[in-house]
C-alpha cells in the first residue's frame, strides 16, 4: 500500500533486503542531501554535538544529525534561530538535521509538566519559568528552525504503565499527530508520525494502522528504551516494525547500545539516535573494536597503544591510552573532544559494516559474528 508523501523534496528508496533477515538497505533524499541507511544520527540536541565541530562531525562519516525542539525553543529561542537564517546556518551545519519534536523532554520532566488535550504545560529546567506546547506550537517551532524531518509532538508512554493508561496515551498521540499534519505548512520539510502503545502488542498494532492511516512522509517507535526490560523492548520493535509500511523509512527513536541497534536492523529499523557516544566520551567510557575501555583505569597509565588498532579516527591514529587516560584524569578538555571523535566514529563505522553486511546478503551472519565478540569483550 502506497501512503501519501506530504513533503515534495523528501523521498527514500529501498535499495535492497537482506535475504537472512528484514535488514534493509535504503537511501534518504532530502534539500540537503542524501542519508544512507540504516544510519546512526549523532545527537546535537541544542545545536551541536558536544565536543565536536561541525566539520569533524561531516569528517566522521555521519550524513545527518538530530537537534531537538524543546531545548532550543527555550535556548536561544525558534524566533531567534528564524530570524538569524535557520537552525542550518545558525549551527554552520549544510547537511540533513532530524528535530525531535520535544516529547519525550517534556516527559522526562516528570512533576514539572502537565498533560491536557490541548497540550502541555511545563516549567523550564533552566529557570523554573512556564511554558505551553502544543501539537500545533511543536510544528511551529521546527517549521521556524527549518530542519528537513519533523517529528510529531507525542505522549511519550512511561513504564511501567498499565493497559489502561497506555491506551490513553496512545489515543492522545494519534489526536495529536492528526493536529500536527493539519499544522503543517512547510512543503520542504518531512513529517515523521510516531507510534506508542508502551510494551502493549495490541496497542502497538492499533497504533501503527492509525498513525500510517493518517498517512508521513516516515515513521517512528516511541516510548522505548524509557526504563523497560530489554526483552520487552525488542519484542516490541520485532513485532511492530514489519507492520510500518515498506516504502517509507521506520525510526526507532532513543536506541541505543551497539548491540540493540545490531538486533534491531535485522528488524527492519532504518534510522537510530543516541546520546551513549557523546554523553560516554564526557565520562570516559569508550566503546572499540576490542571491547569497551573505561580509560581513567590506571591499567592505561603506561598503554603506549591506540585506543583501538582497527579504528581509522584522528584519535586512534594520534593518541595513546595513556595519553587520553592522562587527559581524562587531569579534567583537561582536549580529553571530552578526543573520546568524542572516536565514539562517534565507532558508530557511525558500525553503521558502515551493517550497511556492507547488507549488501553482501550476509546480515544474519554478520549479528551473530558481531554479538558473539561484544559478549566476549564486555
Amino acid at each position: 500500500m502506497k501512503h501519501e508523501d506530504i513533503n515534495s523534496d523528501f523521498k527514500f528508496n529501498l535499495l535492497k533486503k537482506d535475504k537472512s533477515s528484514n535488514a534493509r538497505l535504503g537511501k534518504i533524499f532530502t534539500q540537503r542531501g542524501e542519508v544512507n541507511t540504516p544510519v546512526f544520527m549523532p545527537t546535537g540536541t541544542q545545536a551541536t554535538v558536544k565536543a565536536l565541530v561541525p566539520e569533524r562531525v561531516r569528517e566522521l562519516g555521519a550524513e545527518i544529525i538530530l537537534s531537538n525542539t524543546y531545548h532550543l525553543y527555550l535556548r536561544p529561542g525558534h524566533e531567534i534561530i528564524r530570524n538569524i537564517g535557520g537552525l542550518h546556518k545558525f549551527m554552520n551545519w549544510d547537511h540533513p538535521i532530524l528535530t525531535d519534536s520535544g516529547g519525550f523532554q517534556v516527559y522526562s520532566l516528570g512533576a514539572l509538566r502537565k498533560i491536557t488535550e490541548e497540550g502541555v504545560m511545563f516549567q523550564s529546567h533552566i529557570d523554573g519559568s512556564k511554558h505551553f506546547i502544543s501539537p500545533e506550537i511543536a510544528i511551529e517551532i521546527q517549521e521556524a528552525l527549518g530542519s528537513d524531518i519533523m517529528m510529531c509532538f507525542d505522549e511519550c508512554t512511561p513504564y511501567p504503565a498499565d493497559f489502561d493508561y497506555a491506551k490513553k496515551s496512545l489515543d492522545m498521540t494519534i489526536r495529536w499527530a492528526r493536529r500536527c499534519r493539519s499544522a503543517k505548512k512547510n512543503s520542504n520539510q518531512a513529517l515523521f508520525g510516531i507510534v506508542q502503545g508502551g510494551v502493549y502488542t495490541d496497542l502497538r498494532k492499533r497504533g501503527v494502522e492509525e498513525i500510517t492511516g493518517i498517512g508521513f512522509d516516515g515513521y517512528a517507535l516511541g516510548g522505548l528504551s524509557v526504563g523497560e526490560p530489554k526483552e520487552a523492548m525488542r519484542e516490541i520493535v520485532e513485532g511492530t516494525t514489519p507492520l510500518l509500511p515498506e516504502d517509507k523509512p521506520r525510526y526507532l527513536m532513543g536506541v541505543g547500545t551497539p548491540e540493540d541497534i545490531v538486533e534491531c536492523v535485522g528488524y527492519g529499523i532504518d534510522m537510530f539516535d543516541c546520546v551513549m557516544p557523546t554523553r560516554n566520551a564526557r565520562n570516559g567510557m569508550l566503546f572499540t573494536n576490542e571491547g569497551k575501555v573505561v580509560i581513567k583505569n590506571a591499567r592505561y597509565r603506561n598503554d603506549d597503544s591506540p585506543l583501538d588498532s582497527l579504528c581509522d579516527c584522528y584519535t586512534c591514529k594520534n593518541y595513546s591510552r595513556a595519553y587520553l587516560r592522562h587527559l581524562f584524569v587531569a579534567k583537561e578538555i582536549l580529553a571530552n573532544v578526543l573520546n568524542t571523535i572516536h565514539n562517534v566514529r565507532y558508530y557511525v563505522n558500525l553503521m558502515e559494516r551493517i550497511r556492507e553486511a547488507i549488501k553482501s546478503d550476509n546480515y544474519e551472519a554478520f549479528k551473530k559474528t558481531l554479538n558473539s565478540e561484544l559478549r566476549t569483550r564486555n
